[in-house]
C-alpha cells in the first residue's frame, strides 16, 4: 500500500516591514528593477544618440575641414557631449522622485540666473540670436537648461494645487509670471524658436495635469496674438515669414529663401534610398547649418527616403514609451514632468521636421538627440534620465504592493470586482 508523502509547509512570505530602516529603503530603490518601458525608452534613446553622432560627423567634415583643419573636429565635440551626457543620463535615472520635488526651486532659480547673464558681458550671440553664454573652456545655453528646470517647477507647483486646478488663479497666478519671465528673457535673445518651444512646455504641462481645455484654450489665443506682433517685429523674421507665406523672389533668394531652399534642394535629391552616406552636396558650404537645425535634410539626401522614415518612426517609439510611462505611473509629478519632457523632445522635433519641409518658416529649432549642439544633448539626455527614474520606481511599485497583499486581501479584492454591475 502506496501512502503519500507528506509535503513540507512553505514558509510564510515575510510581510513588509514599516519600520525598516530608511537607508535600507533607500538602498531598495536604488536597485530596484527596471521596466519594459525603460528599456524602450533607453534603447530608442542611445539609438538615437548614436545616429545623430554618425550623422552629425558626415554632415560637419567638410565645414570642419574648412575652419579647422580636422574634419572631425564638431564629430569629436559632438562625441564628447555624449559621452558626458549619456552617464549623466544613467545616474539620474537612480535618483529618487522625491528629489526632484525638493530641488525644482533650486533648478529654476539657476536656469534663470543663468539666462539673465546672456545679457552680461559673459553672453554672446550667433546667427542673429544671443543665447549663449561663454566660460572660456565651454560655453552653456542656459535657454536649454531653462526647459527642464520649468517642467520640473511647474510639475511640482500643480501637483500642490491638484484640488484647485478648475479655478484659473490658481494656475494662472503663480505659474504665468514665471512662464512669462523665462519666454521673455529668451525672446529679447532674439530667440522665436526656442520660445515656442518653451511655451509649448508650458501649455503641455499644463495638459497633462487635468486642466480644463477652455482654460488651456484662452491662453493659447492669449500668446497667439502677442507672437504674432512679436514675430513680425524683427525684418529679419519678417522676410522669413513673408518668404515662407508667399514663396521667394529674386530679391529674397539670398538672404530669406537661400537656406529653406537648399534644404529643399538636399532632401528631393535624396530620392527613396539616398546618394549613400557622406555622399551629400549640400554640406559642401551650399546649406547653412547642415549640422544642426538641417541635419534631417541631410538625412534626407544621403539615406533618402527610407532613412527620413526611420527618423520618424524613432521619435514615435520615443513618444509611444513616454506615453506608456505616463499611463503606469500613479504620481501626479511624475506624470505631468514626463508629459512635459514628450511635448518638449517630440514636439521639437516634429517642428524641426516642419521646417526642413517647408510647413513652417524657419525657426533655428535643432532636432533632439540627433543635432550637433552640447547643451541642447546634454540637457534632453538629463530630462530622460529624470523619467527614466520615474520608470523605474514608480511602475514597480505597483506590482510590489500587489504582491505583498495577503490572501484575504486579494480575496476582498476579487469579490469586490466581480459584484460591480456590468456596462
Amino acid at each position: 500500500m502506496m501512502t503519500e508523502r507528506p509535503q513540507r509547509p512553505k514558509a510564510p512570505r515575510p510581510a513588509s516591514d514599516p519600520s525598516a530602516p530608511a537607508a535600507l529603503v533607500g538602498v531598495r530603490k536604488l536597485f530596484a528593477a527596471e521596466s519594459s518601458n525603460y528599456f524602450l525608452l533607453l534603447g530608442t534613446v542611445l539609438f538615437l544618440v548614436v545616429f545623430g553622432l554618425v550623422m552629425v560627423l558626415s554632415s560637419s567634415s567638410i565645414e570642419s575641414k574648412l575652419k579647422t583643419g580636422s574634419a572631425f573636429e564638431e564629430f569629436s565635440r559632438q562625441g564628447l557631449y555624449a559621452a558626458i551626457g549619456i552617464p549623466l543620463m544613467l545616474i539620474v535615472s537612480r535618483i529618487p522622485v522625491t528629489f526632484w520635488k525638493k530641488w525644482a526651486w533650486l533648478a529654476l532659480g539657476v536656469g534663470m540666473v543663468l539666462q539673465i547673464l546672456v545679457f552680461t558681458p559673459l553672453g554672446y550671440g550667433y546667427g542673429g540670436n544671443r543665447n549663449w553664454l561663454d566660460f572660456g573652456v565651454f560655453s552653456v545655453q542656459p535657454s536649454e537648461l531653462v526647459k527642464l528646470a520649468l517642467i520640473l517647477w511647474i510639475a511640482l507647483v500643480l501637483t500642490a494645487k491638484s484640488g484647485l486646478l478648475h479655478n484659473w488663479r490658481h494656475v494662472l497666478l503663480p505659474i504665468g509670471p514665471v512662464a512669462l519671465l523665462a519666454i521673455g528673457l529668451v525672446l529679447l535673445g532674439n530667440d522665436l524658436g526656442t520660445a515656442i518651444i518653451i511655451l509649448s512646455i508650458v501649455l503641455g504641462t499644463m495638459f497633462f495635469a487635468g486642466i480644463r481645455l477652455k482654460l488651456l484654450g484662452t491662453a493659447i489665443a492669449l500668446i497667439a496674438m502677442f507672437g504674432v506682433v512679436f514675430a513680425f517685429g524683427s525684418s529679419s523674421r519678417t522676410a522669413r515669414i513673408n518668404a515662407w507665406l508667399y514663396g521667394c523672389t529674386p530679391a529674397d533668394y539670398i538672404n530669406g529663401c537661400w537656406q529653406p531652399t537648399h534644404g529643399t534642394w538636399a532632401l528631393a535629391s535624396g530620392g527613396v534610398f539616398g546618394v549613400g552616406l557622406g555622399n551629400s552636396k549640400a554640406k559642401w558650404s551650399w546649406l547653412p547649418e547642415a549640422q544642426n537645425d538641417y541635419i534631417f535634410a541631410i538625412i534626407g539626401e544621403e539615406l533618402g527616403l527610407i532613412g527620413a522614415i526611420v527618423v520618424l518612426v524613432l521619435f514615435i517609439v520615443l513618444a509611444i514609451a513616454l506615453v506608456r510611462i505616463i499611463r503606469g505611473t500613479r504620481d501626479p509629478f511624475a506624470r505631468i514632468v514626463t508629459g512635459g519632457v514628450l511635448i518638449w523632445i517630440v514636439g521639437q522635433a516634429l517642428v524641426n521636421i516642419a521646417v526642413v519641409l517647408k510647413l513652417l518658416p524657419v525657426l533655428g529649432v535643432p532636432l533632439p538627440l540627433i543635432s550637433a549642439g552640447g547643451s541642447a544633448l546634454i540637457s534632453t539626455l538629463l530630462a530622460i534620465g529624470v523619467v527614466l527614474s520615474f520608470a523605474r520606481t514608480a511602475e514597480p511599485r505597483l506590482a510590489e504592493e500587489i504582491v505583498e497583499q495577503t490572501p484575504a486581501e486579494r480575496s476582498r479584492l476579487a469579490a469586490t470586482q466581480r459584484a460591480r454591475p456590468r456596462s
